[in-house]
């Protein structure tokens, strides 16, 4: 028998879904850049390839990075993608090996037992069917949980799931019929004929007791080749399309394409490939502390792959990288939201909104913010020679601490430095392209830059890692820029700055902007170290958790801002430090107003422990420098 009428449904699907990815990856290969159609050429026939190869391995089958953080959530996404090509591959080596012909059509190695009924009676087909049924058995497990899952998330470790559509149902439940349907179809068959191993051969045995196998045996086989063929259709219609195009995006990345500033290629080749696994709702402080649980990535790529309005999705996030750091797949999910706010519509009203909000948390006799388009407001620009610069920024000069405790470093140190807004200034822009407003953040930006350069400084020190971020990244200002922990844990190892040890137990909350932002973790870690005793939590590094008072979000109500804040130092705090430090100043307004524990920035905790012998040759310096005034 070389053909049955069961084999179609299976045929259907297989072929739809081979075509469509097919043209699909064509149509956007065609629509990249030149640069980046170039990029891609040469990924595939240089180090790339075996980069991409590597990557689909450990991550796209065996999950790797999920394993890392959630042994039982891996364990189900690598049974069932693991297992599933392990069965395909074997069970196409089994039908090349044990058929009377080779290189046969796909549906002889997944129907292979149908095919082949008296299979598994010498000691080699015996073995193999060990494996096959092992295999079978090994995704079944995997099943197992993943069902369970969908009623009861925390067994696989999660507190949240995705919710799904209609769609998404019917795909996800033929997803797990096919292999039950399998199961049985072949244990029905080994039944009839007394084949099969532990799994197949023991449960069609006991089947065959008591039920017609050899008419329930067909029943199956039709099943199982009506659940592939309805999966396979439903594929580019559900987030399980994410199967074959994680695949072209592994490429795409390892090749250097990037997602750049505006809708492209790539970033449509990723909103394809999330699986919506839901980890980044398990990630995310809006779901675990707020109650907010429709606005998540994996939410926000569904929307973007239907065409429906994103707006408010993209603008309620704390953008604070959670999400991003933790996507097993690798998709650059905050820069594909920042997109969605610059191209979303709603952007005039969005304009009106952010300035009411920043408005009422700025100092307008210190910080100024765009009015109009004409830009008329900025105030005229004020140049000094130094070699370093100071840039307090719009929320230190809201946490005077910070900044006073900055001019007594500098002081200290005897630097000589330039505060650079101390009498007013401009914001950096940073909060203005979280909002989507590039237009207005760059009139600001070049006000700020030609400040810099006519200074002539070689080094830049900011408090905010607001600021520090976009000075890194949006400034071309020919200095080298610092948040203020680098800048003192350069100045302890250089010797200019000598510091006291307190003895008070630290626990140091770690910035959004800064660490997931910036990649800035170990200064702050070392500058503590020197001078009190750093106390360790499950939230150090990149699983740092955002204070609740991101300016990335201002959709979010000061309830739920102030709900998120008080979960954080209870985190925080279990252990009872007697400092809760951070660094950034808006971090330390939102902690502060939210624990009893004293809530201080590195800079505050550092110029408290500045050495006698320290402060009593900067005040010798000082009245050198009067003496010699007098003199002259």
């Amino acid at each position: 028998m070389h053909f049955d009428p069961f084999v179609i449904p299976f045929n259907i699907g297989l072929y739809f879904i081979l075509i469509y990815t097919v043209v699909r990856c064509i149509t956007w290969f065609r629509d990249l850049s030149r640069p980046d159609k170039l990029r891609l050429q040469r990924g595939f026939f240089g180090r790339a390839f075996g980069q991409s190869l590597k990557e689909i391995f450990m991550e796209s089958l065996l999950h790797r990075r999920i394993l890392k953080t959630n042994l039982r959530l891996g364990y189900m996404h690598m049974s069932l993608a693991f297992g599933w090509f392990l069965l395909i591959l074997f069970g196409t080596i089994e039908a090349d090996i044990f058929s009377q012909s080779h290189l046969n059509a796909p549906y002889k190695a997944i129907f292979f037992k149908f095919f082949n009924p008296t299979h598994g009676q010498t000691e080699f087909e015996r073995a193999y069917s060990f494996m096959m049924d092992f295999i079978l058995a090994f995704i079944l497990s995997g099943l197992l949980l993943a069902v369970l899952k969908r009623f009861s998330s925390r067994v696989v470790g999660m507190k949240k799931t995705t919710r799904l559509k209609l769609t998404d149902k019917i795909a996800l439940t033929s997803l797990w019929m096919i292999f039950p349907s399998r199961l049985l179809a072949e244990s029905f068959t080994s039944g009839v004929y007394g084949t099969g191993s532990f799994l197949t051969g023991t449960l069609g045995s006991w089947l065959n007791t008591f039920l017609p196998s050899d008419h329930l045996a067909y029943v199956f086989w039709w099943l199982y080749s009506i659940s592939l063929g309805t999966f396979f259709i439903l594929l580019p219609l559900t987030r399980y399309m994410h199967i074959p195009i994680e695949l072209f995006l592994i490429f795409m990345r390892n090749s250097g394409i990037k997602t750049g500033d505006k809708t492209g290629t790539f970033s449509e080749v990723q909103t394809y490939s999330c699986s919506s696994c839901g980890i980044c709702i398990d990630k995310c402080q809006l779901s675990s502390s707020a109650g907010i649980n429709s606005v998540q990535s994996s939410y926000l790529m569904k929307a973007i792959r239907n065409d429906d309005d994103v707006f408010n999705i993209a603008h309620n996030c704390l953008m604070c990288g959670r999400c991003d750091q933790s996507c097993p797949v690798g998709i650059e999910l905050m820069p594909i939201r920042m997109i969605q706010r610059r191209e979303g519509e709603g952007n005039g009203d969005m304009r009106t909104i952010w300035r009411g909000y920043f408005r009422e948390r700025q100092n307008p006799a210190l910080v100024r913010v765009p009015e109009e388009p004409s830009f008329g407001y900025l105030p005229e620009k004020k140049f000094r020679q130094a070699d370093v610069l100071y840039f307090a920024g719009c929320m230190t000069h809201l946490t005077p601490l910070i900044k006073n405790a900055m001019v007594k470093i500098f002081t200290a140190a005897k630097e000589n430095f330039y505060f650079v807004d101390e009498d007013g200034g401009v914001c950096c822009g940073r909060p203005l392209m979280l909002a989507g407003q590039d237009r207005e953040a760059r009139e600001l930006i070049n006000y700020n830059s030609e400040i810099i350069w006519k200074s002539g400084a070689h080094t830049l020190v900011t408090s905010c890692p607001i600021c520090y971020k976009i000075f890194k990244e949006s400034y071309h200002i020919g200095a080298e820029v610092l948040h203020h922990t680098q800048y003192i844990k350069r100045l302890i190892d250089d010797g200019s700055l000598r510091l006291n040890y307190s003895h008070r137990k630290v626990v140091y909350h770690n910035p959004c902007e800064l660490g997931r932002g910036s990649g800035v973790y170990n200064e702050p870690l070392d500058v503590l170290s020197f001078v009190a005793e750093l106390q360790n939590t499950q939230f150090d590094g990149p699983n740092s958790l955002c204070c609740g008072g991101s300016l990335g979000n201002i959709k979010i109500d000061t309830v739920s801002r102030n709900k998120i804040a008080a979960d954080v130092t209870a985190e925080l705090t279990a252990c009872n430090p007697d400092v809760l430090a951070t660094a950034c100043p808006l971090c330390k307004r939102t902690l502060a107003n939210a624990t009893d524990c004293q809530v201080a920035d590195i800079a505050e905790i550092v110029a408290g422990e500045i050495s006698l012998i320290q402060r009593k040759k900067s005040r010798i310096s000082v009245l050198n420098i009067r003496e010699l005034a007098e003199i002259s």
